[in-house]
């Protein structure tokens, strides 16, 4: 086998040959000869043909420490406190380590919940006794809301609410940049507790999973739908419909089951009523907004469902038939008694000039669209004419006389129960459909309302 003529001169080495030198920059580096010296040159020859491309030794390559500027400092820890008992922590003076999760774990207590809510307004506002819930029955907790934008619009109502973020889980298709950011959101957090009322398949039971939290209940699909999302979930409530809001005002009682069920020596939590808080700033907004209109409090009655196809309706996804046209709402103003103004509520500015035209100079038009708004209109009144809408509830909430016009006494049932004790009259449609409502039985409803009462 002929030799390289380039290769014959080389040599090589293993890395360890080298010769011991005493460096003159370093000299407390010099290793003296020794035959017991570790680092000692070996005799057998590298094979040229498993690395052509090493020159071998490097002579100028020296030997230094990985520290040549010695350990590096670390940040000064704070003085021990002789004055605690507990010494072996060493625990210094207001600081602590937090050790709660273990025992919260074991007790099944929450210290932070996070509601992710589906829906709009009329389903937001109906979830507010599961958060008075939620607050009697872990004293303490900070509850946050994940809803849609016009959901979120509801919790200026609530005060035990911490924290109200938009983003719509009812998007089956949102972007990839908002779904992992809100991940993020959630997952920094660090919640206890993660309450969900969408229906949840594989694919929303994974982003609850993905929040980290150590408790996660939601609604699932009540068909083939939610295979799977029982691998991510802790607890599942299965409706009796894949649409949640036909339950009505008791849709959400399967959670309110298992957010008050009884404990170790705690009793079972009762269900409170439904309660909403109006600031003051929403209160004289709202006064400045109906004294511009020349009307008095306490001397006017709000008549909110006008048809319209805005989202301002504040409708019920349980009851889409619950909007009347402006002519039936016409007949109902002229019965209303003397001692009080009419108000009708608009969703939309773009329903003014017809409203106008119909009604006249008979009652006067307000353009609200939050429900906050509406509930300080509301609590200011001497009653409400409605429909199935946002008012309804808002009307039995600050415990005003109300005439509530529903599709059929099915309806009627399930989102008013037990009208009689709430002061709340209720006229239902003999065909289904609220268009066929009988006018007459309405028209001596709303006689009633806004009189003054005289007292004997």
């Amino acid at each position: 086998m002929a030799t390289l003529p380039h290769l014959h001169s080389l040599s090589f080495h293993t890395p360890c040959s080298f010769q011991h030198t005493k460096s003159p920059t370093l000299p407390f580096l010099a290793l003296p000869p020794s035959s017991s010296s570790p680092f000692t040159v070996s005799s057998k020859k590298k094979n040229p043909w498993l690395d052509p491309f090493d020159p071998g030794e490097d002579p100028d390559m020296e030997i230094i420490t990985p520290f040549p500027d010695g350990k590096q400092e670390e940040d000064p820890s704070f003085p021990a406190n002789p004055s605690n008992p507990y010494g072996f922590l060493k625990f210094p003076e207001g600081y602590n380590v937090e050790l709660a999760s273990l025992a919260l774990k074991v007790r099944g207590d929450v210290r932070r919940c996070c509601c992710l809510m589906s829906g709009g307004v009329y389903e937001n506002l109906l979830y507010f006794p599961v958060i008075q819930l939620i607050k009697n029955r872990y004293p303490g907790v900070d509850i946050d809301i994940i809803a849609s934008p016009r959901g979120k619009q509801t919790y200026e109502l609530n005060k035990n609410v911490r924290w109200a973020n938009p983003y719509d889980l009812d998007d089956d298709f949102p972007e990839p940049a908002e779904y992992t950011d809100m991940i993020g959101v959630l997952k920094g957090r660090y919640y206890d507790l993660v309450l969900s009322t969408k229906l949840a398949g594989f694919g929303h039971a994974a982003f609850m999973f993905m929040t980290s939290a150590r408790d996660k209940a939601s609604y699932v699909y009540p068909n083939v739908n939610r295979v799977g999302s029982g691998l991510f979930l802790q607890e599942i409530f299965i409706p009796p419909s894949s649409n949640l809001s036909e339950g009505g005002y008791h849709m959400y009682n399967q959670m309110i089951e298992w957010i008050g069920r009884p404990g170790k020596n705690v009793p079972r939590e009762p269900v409170p009523p439904l309660k909403v808080s109006i600031s003051k700033k929403l209160r004289a907004y709202v006064a400045e907004k109906y004294t511009k209109e020349g009307v008095e409090k306490g001397k006017y009655v709000v008549i909110h469902g006008v048809q319209s196809d805005s989202v301002a309706s504040m409708q019920s996804r349980g009851d889409t038939d619950s909007l009347l046209p402006i002519q039936l709402w016409a007949e109902l103003v002229k019965e209303i008694s003397s001692d009080a103004k009419p108000i009708i509520v608009i969703p939309h500015e773009k329903e003014r000039e017809e409203v106008e035209e119909i009604v006249g100079d008979a009652a006067t038009i307000l353009f609200m669209t939050t429900p906050g708004k509406l509930a300080a209109l509301i609590d200011d009144s001497a009653g409400v004419i409605c429909t199935n809408t946002v008012a309804v509830q808002l009307a039995l909430a600050r415990n005003k006389p109300c005439v509530a016009l529903f599709s059929s006494e099915e309806k009627a049932q399930v989102f008013v129960p037990e009208a009689e004790v709430k002061n709340c009259t209720v006229i239902a449609s003999k065909t289904g459909k609220l268009i066929d409502i009988d006018v007459e039985a309405a028209k001596s409803a709303v006689k009633s309302l806004g009189k003054t009462p005289v007292f004997a």
